[in-house]
C-alpha cells in the first residue's frame, strides 16, 4: 500500500454461517480458504452443536470453529494462547452480532490446574492444537464430562497418541476419522476425528 493509506482490512467471509472474521497480518488463520470451509462444515457436522449445548473450543484462534458453532446456538468458550488473538476472536463476535461466545487467554501447552474454565461442564470439546499436540490439556478435557469430542490434527503422530490416551486412559470411543489435503503437492494434511463416551 503507498505510503500514508490506511491498512487493508484483512477478512475472510464462511458463507454457510453468515460470518465474517477480521484477522490481523501477523495472526494464525487457514490460508487455504476452500479446504478450511469442508473442514468446517465437517467437524461442525461431527460435533452437532445445538442450542443450549456448551461447547469449549481449544486453541481457537480468531474464532474458525467458535463462531461458528455459536452461530448454530451453542454456547462456546474458545481458549487461546496469543492474546491478540483472543481480542480479535471478541472483535469479530461483536462484529458478527454474536453474544454466546466468550473467549479466555491461557497456555495450554502448560499444566492446566490453573485454568479454571476446566472446572465448568461442557458437551463437547473441539480442539485444533499445534503440531506438538494436545497431551498437556487431555486429562482436563476428560474431566469437563464432555461426551463428544471433536479432534482436528495437522499432525498425525500427535494425533495417534492423543486418541491412545482418549480411548485408553478415558473411556472414549473413536467414531470417525479422516484427512483433508490443506496443501496439495506437500505432505501436509488436516486430520480429524471424533471421539464419543456414554453416549446411547
Amino acid at each position: 500500500a503507498p505510503l500514508g493509506s490506511a491498512p487493508q482490512d484483512l477478512h475472510y467471509g464462511l458463507a454457510d454461517y453468515g460470518l465474517t472474521l477480521r484477522y490481523g497480518p501477523l495472526d494464525f488463520v487457514q490460508v487455504n480458504q476452500d479446504v478450511n470451509v469442508s473442514m468446517l462444515r465437517q467437524a461442525l457436522a461431527l460435533l452437532q452443536p445445538t442450542s443450549g449445548q456448551r461447547v469449549l473450543d481449544l486453541f481457537c484462534g480468531i474464532g474458525n470453529f467458535s463462531l461458528p458453532i455459536a452461530s448454530m446456538g451453542a454456547d462456546v468458550l474458545g481458549v487461546e494462547f496469543d492474546s491478540a488473538m483472543v481480542q480479535r476472536a471478541r472483535e469479530n463476535a461483536v462484529l458478527n452480532s454474536i453474544e454466546n461466545a466468550e473467549f479466555a487467554v491461557a497456555d495450554l501447552q502448560q499444566d492446566p490446574k490453573d485454568m479454571e474454565f476446566f472446572s465448568r461442564g461442557f458437551d463437547a470439546v473441539l480442539l485444533d492444537p499445534p503440531r506438538a499436540g494436545a497431551r498437556e490439556v487431555l486429562d482436563a478435557i476428560a474431566a469437563t464430562g464432555a461426551r463428544r469430542i471433536v479432534y482436528v490434527s495437522c499432525h498425525a503422530g500427535s494425533l495417534a497418541r492423543d486418541a491412545g490416551v482418549l480411548v485408553n486412559q478415558h473411556g472414549y470411543t473413536l467414531q470417525a476419522a479422516g484427512a483433508m489435503d490443506m496443501f496439495p503437492q506437500t505432505s501436509h494434511v488436516e486430520a480429524m476425528a471424533l471421539f464419543e463416551r456414554g453416549l446411547s
